[in-house]
Order: structure tokens, then C-alpha cells, then sequence
């Protein structure tokens, strides 16, 4: 069923329902306001690409996806292809490459691709998001600790670790105040306030101990200038047949992504809300705000599990809420960049270290060890390992065709308690 859940919620709606719906989609902006610069900035692109992701690609996920209460944007588990694109290709590289996973993602949810999430194994999810994660938390120790790392460092992680350890002599204990104060914040706001919205809160209050005090930490605006407070003019890559070839892998990556991730934040919204998403509805959602974010100069979107879950504690119940999300942000961002330009840079760091912490999901680490079979603890370690040290394209085909060779041979085998009729 292609439906949105507008179409569906929105006959039903009533003034206290719309107000509920406005004053969830307020919170989770400011959750995500934050996010999503630091997001674009870790993957290696100009912060303000992070808010028109968030806002073009929020708003088109919650006006024509299958969740009632999803809430889409730029999320940690693009960082490290993003980066890879735009190292390799250009950021008019990840635009094609973007434009190009709408296109297949559209086309999935109009075959009803949607359906196929279950065949892929969780092992391979689990450890391929603990990758990610892991990758994720390396290149932002960096600017967590206010190391200055020589220009051209590469990204790699077995070449990155021994850059950062030469370049250790450099460490700013300003920065490293600042940076764990953000991350000491975040953790006890959520823990003490979990309805608030403490992610701006917390990386707001060091930054203005940054300016009140004159510290000697980089700032958003000391990097990169000033923001502008506009939505840019829509644009389209250069497009040729050998660019096309070339990003095809990593447009490929981008879908497969946005797909899973999607679908498994509409998974948890609905154990949430007692509902029941449209799968197929979401892929078509996702493949259209990939297409409108990459035309505006955006980054990759996907339904982003966190700031559902946020928008559903806040008191979400409609997509309107998504969408009054993403309007906040427009707001914000045409009537106070100038101030966005005092985040600094160790506060976002530490953000997003508390997001790829959060990304691990480190209470499930001791079931993944102990419960199951051993072939899935095996497959699991396994697209970790490649995730890290080797690529993303590599690491989820070899986890993919290794989990689904591991499904046959069970399908075929008879049961643990069956024996062979005595004849």
C-alpha cells in the first residue's frame, strides 16, 4: 500500500491532537538542530547541508511516508559513505550519487521492496551499526580533544589511529574540557529530563562558557564562516554515463541504508504507538526526500530512530509533527544563524560521541556473545571487522551473501531434535 499516513491520520485530526503534534515537533527540532550540523561537519561536507536535510528531506518523509510518527533527517549511519563520496568524488559527487539512491529507492517502493527487509540477517545489522558506530566515534576524538591533525590525514582507520597518537602533543585541555562537559550534560539531561530537549541545551551552555570565558576553542564559525539563513536555489550534478558507473556502488550503499534504517525506526515507532507502518509507502517516501534533499544541496535522509523515539515521548501521534519539525528548523535557520556560528566544535565532537555510543546500543553487547547460534556471533564480528578495516560496499555484501547462505543450510537441515525414522 503506497497511501501515505497523512492522508490516512490527517481527517482525524483535531485541534488538541494538531497542538499536541506542534509542540512534539518544536522538541524534536531542537534535537535535531544540533544533530545535524554535527553530522554534516563529521562527514566531511559544509554544516548548513546538514539543516536542508533535515528540512527538506524531514518534510517530505512525514508528508508522504507510511509512519505515523517517523521523523527523517540526516543520520550517523551516512557519516562514513558520505565522507568516502565527497573524499573521492566531490560533494557534487554525493549529490548524484544521492539523486541516484532516490531513484532506486522509488522504484523499490513501487515493486514493493519494502517487504525484503526481513531478509536480511540481523547479525549483519547489528554488527555492520556497531561498525559504523565505531568508525564514527574515531574520527570525531579529534576535535573531542582538540588535536590538530596535519592536512590530507587519511580516513582510513588503520592510518588514521597512528596520525591521531603522532599528533597527541597537540591536545587543547580547553577542548577537552568542553567536549566532556557536552557529553557529561547530555547523559544527565536525558537521564533526569528525558522529555527535554538536552542535546541543544547541552552543547549550547559550553558553548557559551566558550564565548563568556574566551577559551581557546574552535568554534563553528572560526571553521567555516558564517551560516546562511536561506534555503539555497535547486540545482542538478553534472551528469555523465562514467559518473554514473563510478557512484553506482555508492548509490547503492545510500539506498540500502536509508531503506534499512527507515524501516527499522518505523519498526520501533510502532511497537511505540501501538501501530503499524506502511513499508512500501516508506521506501517510495525515502526515495523522493533523497531526490528534493540532494536537488536543494543535501545530504543523504533516512527515517532517524532516535528523534522518532523523541518525537513519540514528546507526545507526536500524527505525521504533522514531522512536518512542524521540519518548519521549526526553517525557522530557526532563517532567524538565528548568526548564533549557530558560537557552537563550538568539541561540543558537537562530544555529541556525536553520545550518538555513536547510543548508535552500539552496548545493552545488547553481552546477548549478542551469549544467546544464538555461534555462526551468527561469527557473522556478526565478521561485517564489524570489514565495516572498520575494509569498506562498506564489502562489508555488507560479504555480511548479506554469508547470512543468507547460513539461512539455506538451515532451512535444510532437519531440526535439533529430529532423528531418522528406524526403518
Amino acid at each position: 500500500m503506497l497511501t501515505p499516513k497523512l492522508l490516512t491520520t490527517l481527517p482525524q485530526s483535531t485541534p488538541r491532537s494538531v497542538l499536541a503534534d506542534l509542540l512534539a515537533g518544536i522538541t524534536v527540532a531542537m534535537v535535531a538542530l544540533p544533530l545535524s550540523l554535527a553530522i554534516a561537519i563529521a562527514s566531511g561536507a559544509p554544516p548548513e547541508t546538514g539543516l536542508v536535510t533535515a528540512i527538506v528531506g524531514g518534510f517530505l518523509i512525514s508528508l508522504l511516508g507510511g509512519s505515523r510518527v517517523q521523523i527523517g533527517g540526516p543520520t550517523g549511519a551516512f557519516i562514513v559513505v558520505v565522507y568516502g563520496v565527497v573524499t573521492t568524488h566531490g560533494f557534487d559527487g554525493l549529490i548524484l550519487a544521492t539523486l541516484m539512491a532516490g531513484v532506486i529507492l522509488v522504484i523499490g517502493g513501487v515493486l514493493k521492496a519494502g517487504n525484503l527487509i526481513a531478509l536480511v540477517p540481523e547479525p549483519v545489522i547489528n554488527g555492520f551499526t556497531i561498525g559504523i558506530a565505531a568508525i564514527i566515534a574515531l574520527s570525531q576524538v579529534p576535535d573531542a580533544l582538540g588535536i590538530v591533525l596535519p592536512e590530507g590525514t587519511p580516513a582510513e582507520t588503520l592510518e588514521r589511529i597512528p596520525a591521531i597518537w603522532a599528533a597527541r602533543d597537540t591536545i587543547s585541555w580547553a577542548s577537552v574540557a568542553i567536549g566532556l562537559g557536552a557529553i557529561v550534560l547530555i547523559v544527565v539531561l536525558r537521564r533526569l529530563f528525558p522529555r527535554f530537549p538536552g542535546l541543544i541545551v547541552a552543547v549550547g551552555l559550553v558553548s557559551a562558557a566558550v564565548a563568556l570565558f574566551a577559551l581557546p576553542v574552535d568554534t563553528l564559525f572560526a571553521r567555516f564562516g558564517p551560516l546562511p539563513n536561506r534555503l539555497p536555489m535547486p540545482q542538478m550534478p553534472e551528469i555523465t554515463g562514467t559518473r554514473l558507473v563510478e557512484l553506482l556502488p555508492s548509490a547503492l550503499i545510500i539506498a540500502f541504508l536509508a531503506g534499512i534504517e527507515s524501516l527499522l525506526s518505523a519498526m520501533v515507532a510502532d511497537r511505540m504507538v501501538a501501530g503499524r507502518h506502511r513499508p512500501n509507502a516508506e521506501i517510495l517516501a525515502q526515495g523522493v526526500a533523497n531526490l528534493g534533499s540532494a536537488v536543494m544541496g543535501g545530504l543523504p535522509v533516512t527515517g532517524a530512530i532516535a528523534r522518532t523515539a523523541t518525537n513519540v515521548r514528546a507526545g507526536g501521534r500524527t505525521p504533522l509533527a514531522g512536518i512542524f519539525h521540519a518548519l521549526v528548523i526553517l525557522a530557526v535557520m532563517m532567524l538565528a544563524a548568526p548564533l549557530a556560528g558560537y557552537l563550538a566544535m568539541p561540543a558537537l565532537a562530544g555529541l556525536l560521541l553520545v550518538t555513536a555510543w547510543n548508535m552500539s546500543e552496548p545493552q545488547h553487547w553481552r546477548g549478542y556473545l551469549t544467546t544464538g547460534r555461534v555462526s551468527d556471533r561469527v557473522l556478526l564480528v565478521l561485517t564489524l571487522v570489514l565495516t572498520v578495516l575494509a569498506d562498506l560496499t564489502v562489508a555488507i555484501g560479504v555480511g548479506v551473501a554469508v547470512g543468507l547462505a547460513l539461512r539455506l543450510s538451515r532451512r535444510a537441515a532437519p531440526p535439533e531434535n529430529w532423528h531418522p525414522p528406524e526403518r
